[in-house]
């Protein structure tokens, strides 16, 4: 098969459904060509069904990244299926409801720390726990919603990005030691399981399909799976620590 991708190996974390930006970049990877491995957390078996969906099978790894010794042995994990990897993306993301929904104030410091672990944090985590594999030429790919700003609703989660945001900028300093790119892809709102979380998300529908320059559908994920592929392709080869939005044009946008 050729394509974008052809002969990347790449691994996939966050495939949950086929309305995730994961399973679209699975999806669409497998189609140009790479070769993919999914990691799934706490129902596995609901990560194997919705595999099953994809062009060619996946083989799925058990991962909790708040978990060291899962974390550590990942790479062994991996090498059960591809001798190594060219590409890892980060679709990692959880804040207690405590840290959403206008609780900014109140959240308790126990919740917070729990977002900025799973959702900041992680993108390291999972960066080193590849690394073994990965060789001049790879990238680490994240998802963000854009963290300039403070969104109505996303509280601490937007603190979490805008950690994410840097820690992916410290990446690219540090592995680029090694030849690997660390980028993100700052998606607009899709109707996602992470979005039907976040109490009064429909503040964010409304916005973005009004007012973005280019129009927004809330329920095309291929746009942002597209970008995440082109940053893991050959194609940016001297681009790292950069945000590409995929939002429409609506971070153009003033107030």
């Amino acid at each position: 098969m050729s394509g974008l991708l052809a002969g990347k190996r790449l691994l996939v974390t966050g495939v949950i459904t086929e309305a995730s930006i994961a399973f679209s970049v699975a999806k669409l990877a497998q189609e140009n060509g790479a070769q993919v491995v999914l990691t799934g957390y706490g129902r596995l078996s609901l990560v194997e069904r919705i595999a099953r969906r994809l062009p060619q099978p996946a083989p799925i790894i058990e991962l909790d990244v708040t978990n060291p010794e899962q974390l550590a042995g990942l790479a062994d994990q991996v090498r059960k299926h591809v001798d190594g990897l060219d590409g890892v993306v980060h679709s990692i993301g959880f804040a207690p409801q405590s840290c959403l929904g206008g609780g900014f104030l109140d959240a308790a410091w126990e919740d917070v720390a729990t977002a900025l672990q799973v959702s900041t944090y992680s993108y390291k985590s999972l960066a080193m726990a590849a690394l073994p594999l990965m060789s001049p030429g790879g990238a680490v790919v994240g998802l963000t919603f854009d963290a300039t700003k403070a969104w109505p609703v996303y509280d601490w989660m937007g603190v979490a990005k805008a950690g994410l945001e840097s820690v992916s900028r410290y990446l690219a300093v540090h592995l680029g030691r090694q030849g690997i790119r660390s980028n993100l892809v700052a998606a607009g709102p899709l109707r996602t399981m992470a979005a039907k979380s976040i109490p009064g998300f429909e503040q964010f529908e409304q916005a973005w399909t009004e007012r973005s320059p280019l129009g927004w559908s809330l329920t095309d994920q291929e746009p942002a799976a597209r970008a995440c592929l082109a940053l893991m392709s050959d194609w940016f080869p001297a681009t790292t620590g950069e945000i590409v939005h995929v939002d429409g044009g609506y971070h153009v946008l003033g107030a």
